[in-house]
């Protein structure tokens, strides 16, 4: 997609050089916007290789609700691995924090909680949280069968209250849905977007979630807009940003998202979704900064 690859470009040529919490460094902009139109396709990168089933394991964590590092874990997805509740092993860069971090399971009360039990008192990942706090997504889900017009569909993981607890502040805050001409339209907003790493995970998961949202109204697919801030390129993923940019994001269509045995989106598994005629360049690795 070029609307990616104009956010690279644009933090390639304006950055200015900008230290952050984990030491790395980066080039950031103060502001960024993407959009997309899901009539041209699904938003999966094809300027480098992209891993859906793990983008689609952490959707359908969030949706569930769940902090327990190990479901993830157990369902081949790491990205949570060097993450951990501060209240049970603190944040650190030195050897002995990252291994605590590691080894414990609860995430704390990170987005899925927040999206479906907002402010219910946090205890631990394997507590029994049901009909606790404000579930704002079914809310939404509430709203768009009755109410389409509505525009206060809102789903806010930013919880102040709590953030001492979470594994990591949230860094896509807010959701919110409006529908127009019979399509719904998801637009997101992130404080802090990692380009090259983060952000392909954050547009295809948000197209995945605008999708089954689609699928449990019977709507259409109308837009993906992402409002973005604090918007860098970390200085170890400069030359792999500047590999990314040469690829012609052209050459390959953009897939379709098919879901198959739908019911609705809390009973959703990742597995029922899958990605068609999807074809990239080869993968880019790099690395997460913690």
């Amino acid at each position: 997609m070029q609307a990616y690859l104009d956010i690279v470009k644009k933090v390639l040529n304006e950055g200015i050089k900008k230290d952050d919490r984990t030491g790395t460094g980066t080039l950031a902009i103060a502001g960024a916007m993407f959009e997309h139109d899901m009539s041209k396709g699904f938003p999966l990168i094809t300027t480098k290789k992209m891993p859906y089933k793990v983008i689609a394991s952490e959707l359908e964590f969030f949706i569930k609700g769940l902090t327990d590092k190990k479901w993830l874990q157990e369902n081949k997805n790491h990205i949570w691995d060097e993450w951990a509740n501060p209240k049970k092993a603190p944040y650190g860069h030195d050897i002995e924090s990252k291994n605590k971090m590691a080894e414990e399971r609860d995430l704390g009360p990170i987005y899925g909680f927040q999206w479906r039990h907002f402010n219910a008192p946090y205890y631990n990942y394997d507590t029994d949280y049901r009909n606790q706090g404000v579930d704002q997504l079914q809310k939404v889900i509430n709203t768009l069968k009755e109410n389409p017009t509505d525009r206060r569909m809102i789903v806010c993981a930013w919880n102040p209250t709590m953030m001492d607890q979470m594994a990591l502040p949230p860094c896509h805050y807010s959701f919110q849905v409006t529908v127009l001409d019979g399509k719904i339209n998801l637009l997101w907003n992130q404080r802090s977007v990692d380009v090259m790493l983060g952000l392909p995970f954050n547009i295809a998961s948000y197209a995945t979630m605008l999708h089954l949202l689609a699928k449990e109204t019977k709507l259409g697919e109308g837009k993906l807009v992402g409002f973005l801030a604090d918007v860098h390129i970390y200085s170890n993923h400069i030359e792999g940003a500047h590999e990314q940019i040469t690829r012609d994001p052209n050459k390959f269509p953009l897939p379709k998202l098919v879901t198959e045995n739908f019911t609705n989106i809390f009973d959703w598994q990742c597995q029922n979704s899958k990605i068609v005629g999807y074809e990239s360049y080869p993968k880019i690795s790099f690395d997460i900064a913690i």
